[in-house]
């Protein structure tokens, strides 16, 4: 067949990967890199240069004219300048291709014109990317051809970290330090670096282009400001794992072609629960590359489904009344020989060294859950944490009956002596075999699960960047590691004082566990008697990255300044109220031009028809009239909730940017929003369709 694709043939065949350097690359320049990717050393400028002259000649032969440095500002997207690899002019009139390592390692975007939160005033606009080399280059293919992409990192002139990759970096390096330390307490001295896997699952909605813009909400802001429901959702459950529909498919086919050509391992793809909802997942890589394929996956997904007169919405909740999109973030710790630090083994009451982990995970989550909520907090995540298949904004720990069995039992004797196992499974029908039950179900519905060797994270959101949730895991986990550490190291009895430590965390920290349905009113309920926060917006998430408790934490392990802290406080308040600004603005034109007008064509055609009718004679007019009441009403209804949101939405714009403004935005245009699309999304199940100046929820999500 044609479209026969060899995924071992294509696999990274656009990235400068460490196969391709030891190819091109001379052994001594080689050993030389795999030294500063390993051990952090510094790279020499000439041995730079070498690496840049075979870069460049790679990417040449890929087609590339430019590169760029690849980077992540505080923006929520990444940023990239090109520069073409063309010299000045010889004599000849012919130019040469150069590409120096000093152009590699450093590049000199405008610091003033991203996101700083004050780190950076605007006549001060120096700043610097610098070669992040543990993340491999690419070539990127796309309508401006194909361009050489270097991930790199983004600082201020004075060292600020601007991005969402150098505290990243810091953080692994961080808990790398202390898992190892905790390693060479068991023995363990052979495991020269431990690193944090992650394997994020991407969910996104697809909707038809032409329809998307006839959608001013959708092209402004992301998501559906105004719609009713259609007569049929995602009752039904027939989408899920659903056989893929042909459109789909061939986006889909696409899609994994170009990420497998960029390195990326794309693996699962299906059907979500929403109709028009789909997902893909990749296998999991280091923090570092996790966070940059995931930004590629994000980039390919919305590229390519305009290729095939598509749009993707990575927006949280783009559809009231169905589920939102998350990004599920698994979080594993693997040593560079291939210990998993959180494989509890088939005898987990025995296994003392993941006892210890799981319970410094058990204290790090509890005693930094207002971080770990701040880390998910988006304004699209408000509309969706706590809804359909989304996990509560409160933060808890879903362990498992075996899992928390042990718990128990370490906490009322100090010693955990059995582990539930999992057994088999009869299917009751001779011709299929008996399954291998695990040792404990799955719970959905909780923030933060174990899930066999790791942590799922479900609060994320699905258009956020997963460096932010994975800076705080890596650090608050570094953290309880060190504490337990210092407490071993200085230990007489080690074996004592390991088992008080173990207890101590899960006696201590046991509020954090709960394996029932974190959807339930009666799980909210218990979680303000245990003392949990339910911090249920990102407004009000936002303080706690500048407590004292996180401060102290954050400069203790390197990972951000107070300064640093702060300046992000500034930049996630002024996001907030411009999101919301902007939702705000649009639905006022919305309503303003489209909506009114169109009620008001409706309104009169009604009134058309009534006296049309009462002038040839006839009586039955009583439906009409009762419908043009109802209108009439609903439209007054529009004018005032239009009214009052305006009023807020000026005096919104009105004050001082900052959290005052932030609040302002969340508890007072976000109910007025609220309270203007009411009325109009009755008025839409009223308007003649022909009559109605938008696709409807059913045309979106069932005409794809």
């Amino acid at each position: 067949m044609s479209d026969y694709v060899n995924v071992a043939e294509i696999f990274g065949e656009d990235v400068f990967n460490d196969s391709v350097m030891q190819q091109r690359l001379p052994k001594k320049t080689y050993k030389e890199l795999k030294k500063t990717i390993e051990e952090g050393k510094e790279l020499s400028l000439e041995v730079a240069d070498v690496i840049a002259h075979e870069m460049k000649e790679w990417a040449i032969e890929k087609g590339a004219t430019h590169y760029t440095h690849w980077f992540q500002p505080l923006t929520g997207v990444t940023a990239e300048k090109h520069d073409s690899f063309i010299t000045a002019p010889m004599p000849n009139g012919k130019v040469l291709m150069s590409f120096s390592g000093k152009e590699l390692i450093k590049g000199e975007p405008d610091a003033s014109s991203f996101p700083s939160g004050g780190l950076r005033a605007t006549f001060e606009a120096r700043g610097y990317t610098a070669w992040d080399c543990t993340s491999p280059a690419f070539v990127r293919h796309d309508a401006a051809g194909a361009i050489l992409c270097i991930p790199t990192a983004f600082c201020s002139y004075k060292g600020e970290a601007l991005d969402q990759k150098t505290p990243l970096l810091r953080s692994m390096e961080a808990i790398n330090q202390q898992a190892l330390r905790l390693l060479r307490l068991f023995g363990n001295t052979t495991s020269k670096k431990v690193t944090p896997s992650v394997g994020p699952e991407q969910e996104y909605f697809l909707v038809d282009a032409e329809k998307f813009l006839q959608r001013k909400d959708l092209i402004y802001t992301g998501r559906t400001l105004f719609g009713a429901m259609p007569p049929k959702g995602q009752e039904l459950d027939d989408h899920y794992f659903g056989t893929i529909r042909q459109r789909i498919a061939g986006f889909m086919k696409d899609v994994n072609e170009q990420l497998w050509k960029l390195g990326v391992s794309a693996k699962t793809q299906h059907n979500e629960v929403a109709p028009a909802q789909h997902e893909l997942a990749p296998i999991y890589a280091e923090a570092n590359i996790a966070v940059d394929h995931n930004q590629l996956i994000m980039q390919t997904l919305k590229r390519v489904a305009c290729q095939h007169g598509m749009k993707c919405l990575l927006h949280e909740k783009p559809f009231a009344g169905v589920n939102g999109s998350g990004k599920h973030n698994n979080w594993s710790l693997t040593s560079d020989d291939g210990i998993n630090l959180l494989e509890p083994g088939k005898t987990p009451h025995e296994n003392m060294q993941f006892l210890l982990v799981l319970s410094c995970i058990l204290k790090a989550v509890d005693e930094h859950a207002d971080l770990l909520r701040e880390s998910a907090a988006d304004p699209g995540n408000d509309h969706r944490l706590g809804a359909n298949e989304a996990p509560p904004a409160i933060i808890s720990i879903f362990l498992g009956e075996q899992l928390e069995d042990v718990v128990e039992q370490l906490i009322s004797t100090g010693t955990a002596t059995t582990s539930k196992k999992g057994g088999k499974l009869e299917t009751g029908v001779k011709t299929l075999p008996d399954l291998a039950k695990d040792a404990t179900d799955r719970n959905r519905t909780s923030p933060f699960a174990f899930t066999g060797n790791k942590f799922e994270f479900r609060m994320v959101g699905s258009r956020d960047s997963i460096a932010g949730p994975n800076v705080v895991l890596n650090t608050i986990v570094a953290e309880a590691f060190k504490e337990a550490c210092d407490k071993l190291e200085a230990a007489e009895d080690f074996d004592l004082a390991l088992h008080d430590i173990i207890k101590t965390n899960c006696a201590e920290h046991q509020r954090i566990i709960f394996n029932g349905n974190g959807y339930s009113d009666e799980w909210v309920a218990e979680a303000e008697r245990r003392g949990l926060p339910n911090i249920k917006s990102m407004v009000e998430a936002i303080p706690a990255l500048v407590t004292d408790k996180a401060v102290n934490m954050f400069e203790e392990f390197g990972v951000f300044t107070r300064a640093e802290l702060e300046s992000r406080v500034e930049v996630k308040y002024e996001a907030y109220a411009k999101a919301i600004n902007i939702e705000a603005k649009a639905m006022i034109d919305i309503a303003r031009k489209q909506i009114i007008p169109a009620v008001i064509k409706y309104a009169t055609s009604l009134a058309a028809s009534i006296t049309a009718i009462k002038a040839a004679g006839l009586d039955e007019v009583e439906v009409q009239t009762e419908l043009l009441k109802e209108t009439n009403a609903l439209l007054k209804e529009t004018k005032d909730a239009l009214a009052a949101l305006e009023k807020v939405e000026d005096e919104a714009v009105s004050m001082e940017e900052g959290e005052a403004q932030a609040r302002f935005y969340h508890f007072s245009v976000t109910p007025a929003m609220e309270a203007l699309r009411a009325p109009v999304d009755k008025l839409e199940m009223i308007v003649d369709k022909e009559m109605w100046p938008m696709p409807s929820y059913g045309d979106l999500l069932f005409e794809v």
